[in-house]
């Protein structure tokens, strides 16, 4: 019996160790799997600073990106910093450290239009920020209301030129993206049009409904469905290319107009961003634009998916701030 004893707890004793470096191997091959996890549950919340309210459209699209990057950083914090146009939540950019975790996304005003717009602009769009990538590209309608009855942009010139104190706009306000758009638009048809700012999209909107203004210059995914329920017409689209919400609008170009003018999202980090944390980010929002799922899900609000690379958003911004420097002056606004 005794001797039982002892070789039963021999073999335990044998089964023990067998049975722990057995269990310390699995525990290995689950820790490499959920490598990516843990790691970014080593570091503090990614943050997604937005500066506009919750519920707008770069507020919707800031939380999309969000939901897909939590697969690769774990906890993500969408910031809304609202105000000045995206100005605010810019400066928190600007001064927080350059270690990946913190980012914005933005529309492309703020990058391109507001360096040629405002007098003493408390940032530099240029050396202030790291662009990491262009998330996606939305093109503008040239919307025709009850008042014009225009129908094409042939018409809207002929209109314009015959009648040029009657061809007016209305925009969200001066200094705005639809603002330039216009004044591009003019300087592209050699046409004049009245420029109408109103203090937010609601009432220009609701002006060229009621027949006060002629036309308007808006976001395409803003203005479909008016134009599908004809109450306005969508003439033209901005873009070089026809947009799927409204595939029987011609672009400018195909109605004899030379313009061609987008606006975009994109993620940009503090200066200095580089390395590895910017890698990361790059290569995380190239794999989301690629993502079915997601790509869907921008087309769904009249976004084209772009997903670029940090060397690649810096082109289209340089590119943009020349694009706009002549109509801009044109103007002559310049905001304090």
């Amino acid at each position: 019996m005794h001797s039982i004893q002892s070789t039963t707890g021999h073999s335990t004793r044998h089964f023990s160790r067998h049975f722990s470096r057995w269990s310390l191997g699995l525990l290995a091959l689950s820790l490499a799997a959920l490598s990516p996890s843990l790691q970014a549950q080593d570091k503090p919340p990614l943050k997604i600073v937005v500066g506009f309210p919750p519920g707008g459209s770069a507020d919707i699209l800031a939380r999309m990106v969000a939901d897909a990057l939590r697969e690769d950083f774990g906890t993500i914090v969408v910031d809304n910093k609202p105000g000045a146009g995206g100005r605010i939540a810019l400066n928190a950019v600007k001064v927080a450290k350059p270690d990946g975790q913190t980012v914005i996304v933005l529309p492309s005003g703020p990058m391109v239009l507001f360096p040629h717009v405002y007098k003493k602009l408390d940032y530099d769009a240029v050396k202030d920020f790291t662009p990491v990538s262009q998330i996606a590209r939305f093109q503008f309608g040239v919307v025709s209301g009850p008042a014009s009855n225009v129908k094409n942009v042939a018409e809207l010139v002929a209109k314009a030129k015959s009648d040029p104190g009657n061809a007016s706009y209305g925009t969200p306000g001066a200094g705005t993206l639809p603002h330039f758009m216009g004044v591009l638009m003019e300087q592209s048809a050699g046409i004049s049009l009245n420029h109408v700012p109103f203090q937010g999209g609601a009432p220009a909107n609701n002006a060229l409904l009621g027949g006060h203004i002629g036309y308007k210059f808006d976001v395409v995914s803003e203005t479909a469905e008016m134009h599908r329920a004809g109450k306005v017409r969508i003439i033209a689209v901005t873009g070089s290319q026809r947009d799927p919400q409204v595939p029987e609008v011609p672009t400018l170009k195909e109605s004899g107009i030379n313009m061609d003018a987008t606006a975009w999202f994109a993620m940009y980090g503090p200066a200095g961003l580089k390395g590895d944390a910017l890698g990361r980010l790059e290569k995380a929002m190239m794999k989301i634009a690629r993502d079915p799922a997601m790509k869907d899900k921008m087309l769904k609000l009249g976004y084209e998916p772009i997903g670029s690379n940090s060397v690649d958003l810096a082109a289209a911004q340089k590119a943009d701030l020349n694009r706009w420097e002549k109509p801009i002056k044109a103007t002559g606004v310049q905001l304090d």
